[in-house]
């Protein structure tokens, strides 16, 4: 996916280059300057697969708002907050890709992914993934589809995964999700640490990192009001719990 990354201030570009840097095919705009941002929409907002706006939603929907035509056509826009706080898909969500836009931001920034399409927000079905070092992605995928099917759920109705942010750098792990297409998000090991939720204790876990497991506390702190309705089970090397939020 061709990207735009766009800022119009400097801490906003500072954002911009961590994600230029990081993103795949992506380059950074810098347009500070008055006027140079509605410029620059009217000339190039079809010249990209995805826009990424780092800065106040107001602005972004008031300088794309005449180039906007139909969601398959228009690219994909991901709107950052200044501080770099939330991802949202604004426009193109399933059609152009923003939904998996925001998420791939997301994972890079640490910024919390927002997904508003319909389709994904009835969704119910949190994953928590714990995975050996250097795993690989077909693993991860056989884990998280015999897991599913133990409980009898289909991948659509997945909402996202999640996973420790030790786990951030793992290739396998995100190229998995990104060949489900599913948004994945980590945890801080810190708020895992703090977890007063249940879940059963990893020896290893423990062990290894002083936090009370990886994929139960994942997928129940990945949701609200969430309950396990499948506990940690391991696949060659992938560790995978099941949540369903709004579980009462």
């Amino acid at each position: 996916m061709r990207t735009a990354v766009i800022g119009i201030t400097e801490s906003s570009l500072a954002t911009g280059r961590i994600l230029s840097e990081k993103l795949a095919e992506s380059v950074l705009v810098d347009l500070r300057g008055r006027g140079l941002l509605k410029e620059w929409v009217s000339d190039n907002f079809n010249s990209y697969d995805g826009l990424v706006f780092i800065m106040a939603a107001g602005i972004v929907f008031r300088v794309i708002a005449d180039q906007i035509k139909n969601k398959y056509t228009d690219p994909a826009v991901v709107i950052v907050d200044d501080a770099g706080r939330f991802s949202i898909a604004a426009l193109s969500g399933h059609e152009g890709g923003a939904n998996s836009l925001a998420a791939r931001v997301g994972r890079i920034i640490d910024a919390v992914p927002v997904i508003t399409t319909a389709s994904d927000t009835n969704k119910k079905i949190i994953l928590g993934i714990g995975c050996r070092k250097g795993i690989q992605a077909e693993n991860v995928v056989a884990a998280i589809e015999t897991s599913l099917n133990e409980v009898n759920l289909s991948m659509d109705k997945v909402r996202t995964g999640a996973s420790a942010d030790i786990k951030r750098n793992e290739p396998g792990l995100i190229k998995a999700f990104e060949e489900l297409d599913i948004p994945l998000v980590f945890i801080s090991t810190a708020r895992i640490r703090n977890f007063s939720g249940y879940s059963t204790e990893s020896k290893t876990a423990r062990k290894f990192f002083d936090i009370p497991g990886v994929s139960e506390p994942c997928a129940l702190i990945a949701g609200r009001n969430t309950k396990l309705i499948q506990k940690r089970k391991s696949h060659n090397g992938v560790t995978v719990a099941i949540a369903r939020e709004d579980a009462g």
